[in-house]
């Protein structure tokens, strides 16, 4: 796995938080225990968590060093470890299990999700949100340039084309194991400023694991060349200036037995 840039992950702080923001404003936590937040990142909504529910063990899990030193910075009365999220045991059942836009880079959903469900203490909460964009012309670019004979065979174990199921597939694989269960999808409408702000976005994401797979910077240039293109044709400026970018996440909150 490529490592993850803070910076350029950040760079649109405000837009990327605020999912999360409407998460936590679903998530009621009533039984004692700490919190894990899976796939923390810099810590910038680690800290909302732990302002959402004072006086709690905060446990953050992550896999990027570049991204847990920014998190330790920005949250030193938390624990951060680094570890592969897919396998993480917590030491002891939490009463929440937090994940914001994480859990979309993991396979088998189908069998995560009721693992995760099983980690915690009964009446626990698993909260989840995942990016559900992956048909927007912002993913399927990346999937058309890919492609193309010049990156094909490089990028074809890479790229991955639609990792978050419908709702209801959620629903079906979480409704034995839950007592209740929450789902909802929102499309969100980004305001974002910039030459290129939609391959900005993505740089700090999905686009982050393709571009590492290519050789030398002149590669990536002509990769991220085709792909703005496409972009930007999908995304046209509005009479301001600004880029609208419609979004699609998904949300799920399940209570444990």
């Amino acid at each position: 796995m490529a490592s993850w840039d803070p910076a350029q992950y950040l760079k649109f702080e405000d837009q990327r938080a605020r999912p999360a923001v409407d998460l936590l404003g679903r998530v009621d936590v009533t039984v004692p225990g700490d919190i894990v937040d899976l796939g923390c990142g810099a810590g910038n909504i680690t800290r909302l968590v732990a302002q959402r529910f004072p006086g709690r063990g905060i446990l953050g899990v992550d896999s990027s060093p570049e991204m847990l030193a920014k998190a330790r910075a920005a949250l030193p009365g938390a624990r951060f470890v680094e570890g592969d999220i897919a396998r993480f045991a917590p030491p002891a059942p939490p009463a929440l299990i937090f994940s914001n836009a994480a859990l979309h880079w993991l396979d088998d959903h189908a069998a995560l999700f009721p693992a995760l469900l099983g980690r915690l203490a009964r009446g626990g909460v698993l909260a989840v949100q995942m990016p559900r964009n992956h048909g927007a012309p912002s993913h399927t670019a990346m999937v058309e340039v890919s492609r193309m004979p010049r990156f094909r065979d490089k990028l074809a174990k890479v790229v991955r084309e639609s990792p978050v199921a419908a709702p209801a597939a959620y629903y079906d694989v979480l409704a034995p194991h839950a007592a209740r269960i929450d789902l909802w999808e929102t499309e969100y409408l980004h305001v974002l400023e910039g030459e290129s702000p939609v391959v900005e976005w993505t740089m700090g994401t999905a686009l982050r694991p393709l571009l590492a797979a290519l050789d030398g910077e002149g590669e990536r240039a002509e990769f991220l060349e085709a792909y703005a293109t496409r972009v930007a044709a999908a995304y046209p400026k509005a009479a301001d200036g600004k880029t609208p970018f419609p979004f699609r996440r998904l949300f799920l909150v399940a209570t444990a037995r």
